[in-house]
């Protein structure tokens, strides 16, 4: 097994429960690890067809999440993101997404979840 990681991307995302939350992007950071069947071995010469390309991560955390849906709760846009990942590619057996909620930290504190999800 390969563990591929993607940490602190800064997007933002309509998300949030409360009337000052919902009308407006919220910036969240987001971070994952995804766990994927990995050959053997990697050779000098392996090429990149044999792992899988960062900005797959990326993209599943930023561009792949939908322009305009609001998330009620950060757990959805997780759960999300997950799906992204496994859809994109069967060898992706695990994938764990943090989210941090930049806009309620007080004093710099790391306020959020995360959410761990294996293919079914």
């Amino acid at each position: 097994m390969l563990e591929l990681e993607v940490h602190d991307l800064e997007v933002l995302v309509l998300t949030g429960v409360y009337s000052e939350e919902t009308h407006l992007p919220q910036p969240l950071r987001i971070s994952l690890t995804v766990l994927l069947d990995a050959p053997a071995h990697f050779a000098p010469d392996t090429p990149l067809s044999v792992s899988k390309n960062y900005l797959d991560l990326k993209h599943a955390a930023t561009s792949a999440l939908p322009p305009g849906v609001h998330f009620t709760l950060i757990e959805g846009v997780a759960d999300y993101i997950a799906e992204t990942l496994f859809l994109q590619d069967q060898r992706v057996r695990r994938v764990k997404v943090k989210i941090v909620k930049l806009a309620i930290a007080e004093e710099g504190e790391s306020i959020g979840i995360t959410l761990v999800r294996h293919r079914r």
